[in-house]
Formats: C-alpha cells, structure tokens, sequence
C-alpha cells in the first residue's frame, strides 16, 4: 500500500499512532524523565523559558503593530504617532512591544552569563553529547536578539530612534577595509533614509524573527539530544522523576508570571516619542541604543592622542575589542580545560579563573553601560536627579 501522505495528522492504524507520537517535535520537547535538579527554580531561574515567552509577546504584539505602521519616511512617524493617540489601548500595546525587547536582551544575557559560570555548555563523559555546539547557537541567538531590538530601534523614525542608529551605525564604519561597505549595505546607502526604513523593517520583522525561530528550535533539539541540562558526572541518574506534569506547571508558571510583569509594566513606563526625525538637527547629546552605549562609551575613551600619535577610538573600542570578545566568547567551549565533572556545577574551584575574568568583563561592561546612560549635553557626567542645562542644538 502507497505510504499515505498525512498519516502522522489522522492515523489509521496502531503502528501509524505510535510513529506519529515518535516523530512528533513538540511531543518530545522535553524526555520522558527528567533529573529532579533539572526542574529546581534557582539554578537555572529558568531564564531560557522567559526569553522564549518575551519573543512570543514581541511576535503577538508585534502583529497589529504592523497594520497600522507603514514604512515609508513619509508616513512612519505619523502613524506610531497614531497608534501612541489614536488607537484604543495603542499606547499599551507599543509599551508591550517596547519593554518585551529590551527585557528579552536581558534574560537572554543573563542566560548566557548562567551557562557560562556552570559550564554547561561542557559535555560529560556519560554520552556523547554536542554541548559546545549547542553554546555557539545560544551565542548566535544573542546576537540576533541584538540586531532584532536594534532594526526595530528606527521604526518610530523621531529623533531618538535616527540618531541612536546613526551613532550606531557610524561604528561599523570604522572596521578597516571594509567598515564603509558593511555599514553602506547595512543601511542601504550612504545616508539613513527610505531604503535603511524598508531594509530595517523587513528584517524586523522577517528575516530576524525567523532566524531566531530556527535557532530555538534547534537548541532545543539539540538539548533534549544531549539529555537535558548539564550536570557533573557525580550527579545520581536514579535521581529521575517523571517529567510530565511537573516541567508543564513551571512552564506555565514562567509563562504567566513573564507575560503579567510584562502588562502591567507597559501601564506605568510608556514608550517615548520625540519630534520626527531631522538628519540636519543632531541632538546634544546623540546616544546609541542602551545595549550598545558601553561601546560608545569605549569608543569616547579610547580616542586619544598619545604625542604625535591620535589613537582612533572607533576601530579599537568599536571594531576591536567587540570581535575578540565576540570570537573569544564563541570559541571558549573549545578553550576551557577544566574537567567533564564540573560541566553544570555552579562556581567549582576549577573554573574559577575563568569565571572571575568572565563576571569581571561583564561588570566592566555594565558600568560602562550605567555611566553611558549618565551622559548629558557634550557627553559630560551627570546624576539622574540633576537638570540638563539648555544646550543649543547642533546644525
């Protein structure tokens, strides 16, 4: 008999159930059992779980976002303006929108940081098992969360938005060789206009949301293959529990608790909106977006002249030092020679070295963050309860 084309949807036989149940991706999220350290709230703060659900709230919000907004320079200020006023419940929605990616930065990285300091991405010697793989792709959804908040940084099209991605940009431009093409491909020309919109827009809310999509399910994949979460060969398999209904309560705990942070933070920190965007008036001071201010604040730093030497910042603080981190970061699993025994073990003497250089980095990179986030007018310093003095606006 010819092999039926949807058995798997409406099985006919027994033998078709059962390969419909084995075949199934979403049946096999997670095993049949799983170690009960696995399903614990605190090493892992389930934080992989709540950046999955925040892409989720991006993806829901995102959609009646896109019937009313158009891309064009022509229309796009005017109808955020309309969805901020004129939409009922609009302004909440794009808050939603809003703090569902600047919170999934922030619980992708602090899963990242998590995965780092237990060495979870070490295999154990139990099985073979593609850990290290599996990190690259956790690295590769960083960087796309990155870029999908950043193209989604100039839709409103005011000041803040074209500003923050001409200084942002403006770093890309400082890579030796080829910086000016990969910012002019980037933007779609020499200047920020229609064609950077359009190009930001469909990568937005394509290209990116979809790459991110493909690597989840992969990592996934690729973590049930590697029988779940790390853990140090000393761990006790026989400390196995059943992993249906426990790991779909806290699924679902996770889940609400995300969402209602979420809806009521978007009640009381509203997305803000400044005048249209002005290629001829340059805000005093023009910042990039927060998760890129550290560089920009590396850049400010390291553009000095030393005798008759002037040290360009850009290439050092905006090309250099973020690539040896970033091919350093990737590449770490092949480079870390501490034991299989330690791989999800939690700050254990043999790795930390390694752990102390990795939070100090990070630290050194929140600070940098924080006192770009203090900056006012001619990039000095400035406390959050002090007053801007008026600074005329640069033409």
């Amino acid at each position: 008999m010819a092999q039926r084309r949807f058995w798997s949807l409406r099985p006919s036989t027994v033998r078709e159930v059962a390969d419909a149940i084995f075949a199934n991706f979403l049946l096999h999220w997670f095993p049949a059992r799983m170690r009960a350290s696995s399903l614990a709230w605190l090493p892992t703060f389930w934080l992989g779980t709540v950046s999955w659900v925040l892409f989720v709230v991006l993806l829901v919000s995102g959609l009646p976002l896109m019937v009313f907004y158009i891309p064009s320079v022509e229309d796009a200020y005017r109808t955020v303006k309309d969805i901020e006023h004129a939409v009922s419940f609009g302004w909440w929605l794009r808050a939603v929108h809003r703090l569902a990616a600047h919170l999934m930065i922030i619980s992708t990285t602090l899963h990242l940081v998590r995965v780092f300091v237990t060495g979870a991405y070490k295999n154990s010697t139990a099985a073979k098992q593609r850990r290290e793989w599996n990190w690259v792709i956790g690295v590769a959804m960083f960087f796309a969360t990155l870029l999908l908040s950043f193209t989604g940084y100039l839709l409103p099209w005011d000041q803040l938005a074209f500003w923050a991605v001409t200084v942002g940009t403006s770093i890309v431009s400082s890579a030796p060789v080829a910086g000016t093409v990969l910012r002019e491909t980037l933007i779609g020309g020499r200047e920020i206009g229609e064609a950077t919109l359009v190009r930001f827009y469909l990568l937005h809310i394509i290209a990116l949301p979809l790459a991110v999509a493909v690597l989840f399910g992969y990592h996934m994949w690729r973590v049930r293959k590697d029988g779940g979460l790390a853990h140090g060969d000393a761990d006790d398999e026989r400390a196995e529990v059943p992993a249906i209904p426990p790991v779909v309560r806290r699924i679902a705990v996770v889940t609400m608790a995300t969402v209602l942070a979420v809806t009521v933070l978007a009640i009381f920190i509203p997305s803000p909106l400044l005048e249209p965007a002005n290629p001829e008036v340059t805000p005093n001071p023009a910042k990039a977006p927060w998760y890129f201010l550290w560089l920009q604040e590396v850049v400010t730093d390291t553009t000095v002249r030393i005798g008759p030497v002037r040290v360009n910042g850009a290439l050092v603080g905006g090309v250099v030092l973020p690539l040896v981190l970033a091919v350093v970061l990737t590449l770490w699993p092949w480079l870390d020679r501490s034991p299989a025994a330690v791989a999800g073990v939690s700050f254990p003497r043999e790795r930390r070295v390694q752990n102390a250089v990795f939070l100090a980095i990070a630290l050194a990179i929140t600070a940098l963050t924080v006192v770009g986030l203090m900056r006012g007018p001619s990039w000095g310093l400035w406390w959050p309860w002090e007053s801007w003095p008026p600074v005329p606006t640069r033409f």
